[in-house]
């Protein structure tokens, strides 16, 4: 007998004027567990009865109390994540859209975007979810190269991604994303030119590429830890930074924060929300929400996700109030691994100093009254923010 979870009641919450407003939709189901992986998702035999369609009808509750909860309010941004959303099928995806637009105002030219596993995706599957109103697709490609899939247990052929991405241009996406792992065990610098250069050839108005993080608790940490193989090494990880971000600015790719690059207008909205400190409800197993000065989580698994919403309950584990101390802290952590940079006015007096060490070091340069991180200080970015509010 399953024992119904004890929900946790969230605060009053107060929307902060001016600030974006997005949508951040979480779909936990995998076919299979990528060893990198430490996301909230699940495989067939992890849900203990859960379905796609019994996830929905609980996302339906879930958005119907959070626009009784929050009021009229816009939604510029929505981003479907995962897991892997493109296992629902152009009908799920559409009917996940449906929800938010029966419960929400979409704000005009609103960006909406999936992620999808190009294994689980096709011509029909991309032409549904542009008729639906999907504007962006996001692939997950990692690599081109066969031995770096198989050390991700990624299940995809190398020419699939590309595959994709012909697609979802051909159903109509202007903006298509296509996501990159560098740093993998086995990888060579070859390996991963190809790839960049692979994702270049599909057309991708932006790129992420993320160093491969060997999360503990996952299938990758394990094999780390039994010698399996070696972790990844922090000098190989900056090398194929620069590498990745010579090849894209020669093709007219700009960095618009550490991670991601893209042509101009092709910039992810619903992410720079985040780094700017806007606002979004997270709807979802385990998915966070932000609103105010509120953060909260929901409970992680499908079937007390779903128990709690049968009972007319928002499904949230817990939450936290983030005081100014708090604020401060995220808004230099997000705001620095930006292009845009972080106005020197909002770091305290010490700050401002430790700072100015760092320009001292060619870690920042100043751009009028903001501080921008350089070349290396990208390299160094983690370490940039710890000195920075190091009291």
């Amino acid at each position: 007998m399953s024992v119904r979870p004890a929900p946790t009641a969230l605060p009053e919450l107060a929307l902060t004027p001016g600030t974006a407003f997005g949508i951040y939709v979480h779909v936990p189901f995998c076919a299979t567990r990528c060893g990198y992986c430490d996301f909230n998702t699940y495989t067939a035999a992890e849900l203990g009865g859960a379905s796609p369609q019994g996830w929905l009808s609980a996302l339906r509750s879930e958005l119907e109390l959070t626009a009784a909860l929050l009021g009229e309010v816009s939604v510029d941004t929505v981003f479907v994540g995962g897991g892997t959303p493109s296992l629902l099928g152009g009908e799920g995806l559409a009917s996940v859209l449906d929800a938010v637009r029966a419960n929400f105002t979409m704000a005009a030219q609103a960006e909406v975007t999936t992620e999808a596993n190009p294994e689980s995706t096709s011509q029909a599957f991309f032409d549904e979810i542009r008729a639906a109103g999907y504007t962006r697709v996001s692939l997950g490609m990692q690599s081109t190269a066969r031995r770096v899939l198989a050390v991700l247990d990624r299940t995809h052929s190398p020419g699939r991604p590309l595959q994709a991405a012909a697609e979802a241009m051909a159903a109509g996406f202007e903006h298509v994303n296509i996501d990159l792992i560098y740093g993998t065990p086995g990888e060579t610098d070859d390996d991963l030119s190809r790839s960049v250069d692979a994702a270049l050839s599909a057309g991708a108005d932006h790129i992420s590429a993320y160093a491969l993080v060997v999360e503990d608790g996952t299938a990758l940490a394990r094999r780390v830890r039994r010698g399996d193989i070696e972790a990844p090494d922090d000098d190989v990880l900056a090398h194929r930074y620069e590498l990745l971000d010579q090849r894209l600015a020669a093709a007219g790719l700009s960095w618009y924060e550490v991670s991601n690059w893209s042509r101009p207008g092709g910039e992810c909205r619903h992410n720079i929300g985040y780094w700017n400190g806007g606002q979004w409800w997270g709807a979802g197993p385990g998915a966070h929400g932000f609103v105010g000065d509120i953060r909260w989580w929901n409970v992680k698994h499908p079937n007390a996700y779903a128990e709690l919403l049968a009972d007319g309950r928002l499904p949230v584990a817990d939450f936290e109030r983030l005081g100014p101390e708090a604020r401060h802290i995220e808004n230099v952590l997000l705001g620095i691994r930006l292009r845009t940079g972080l106005p020197v006015a909002v770091l305290t007096e010490s700050e401002q100093s430790r700072a100015g060490r760092a320009v001292d070091d060619g870690l920042l340069t100043r751009g009028g009254e903001r501080l921008l991180l350089t070349d290396r200080g990208r390299l160094l970015a983690d370490a940039v923010v710890r000195d920075l509010l190091d009291d």
